[in-house]
């Protein structure tokens, strides 16, 4: 699903969130119920092309937690319901990029199990910022690496990296919530929001 430039959202007045984020942000860019939605109908995508293999799911944390749950638990209730069962285990990585609303050059790769274990595996990884990591994966020599992510930005950047499966293409805009987050707030809020300038002040390190 593209979200174009000029679309301005949805008015903050339509929707409850929580009340400590009350002036920081713009507007709703995407409600929770559609992402939702959306995040089922990859779940099925995946289901169609990963066939009788089992999976690893390598989620990205923090920002990655919520979507990856969502995601695991509408291909388990697909798994249930179908005549194909599909194994997953789950293990997680944290990648920290960025300061602020600014994006670091130099990336950190923080926990997850040895990632030697993946050898010979089908991975499916749910994050952001998947380039580095998709480096140190492949040394590994995995079956399958797929890579799905919630969000596409937009940028006028040539090396913008795309995910095998993405829910929405957005504008080149710092969002915030459904885990999503600025300097570790906003994770709370269940819509993706974009964050105002006030809220950028308030909430700066």
């Amino acid at each position: 699903i593209q979200i174009s430039d000029n679309w301005p959202g949805y008015s903050l007045d339509l929707f409850t969130y929580p009340q400590h984020y009350y002036g920081d942000l713009e507007n709703v860019l995407i409600p929770h119920g559609i992402i939702v939605d959306r995040t089922e109908r990859l779940a099925k995508d995946i289901m169609q092309d990963i066939g009788d293999n089992d999976i690893v799911v390598l989620c990205v944390l923090k920002g990655g937690y919520k979507f990856c749950a969502d995601l695991v638990e509408h291909i388990k209730n697909l798994s249930r319901n179908s005549e194909r069962f599909i194994s997953m285990k789950v293990d997680f990585v944290r990648l920290k990029s960025y300061h602020n609303d600014q994006s670091m050059q130099d990336m950190q790769i923080i926990g997850g199990d040895d990632l030697s274990k993946l050898t010979g595996k089908d991975i499916v990884g749910t994050g952001r910022t998947m380039k580095v990591l998709l480096n140190n994966i492949e040394k590994y020599k995995p079956k399958m690496i797929k890579v799905a992510s919630l969000l596409v930005k937009r940028t006028s950047r040539p090396d913008g990296y795309r995910p095998d499966y993405y829910g929405f293409e957005i504008p080149d805009l710092f969002v915030v919530g459904y885990a999503l987050d600025y300097n570790e707030h906003f994770r709370d809020l269940n819509h993706i929001c974009v964050i105002n300038d006030h809220g950028k002040a308030k909430y700066r390190v």
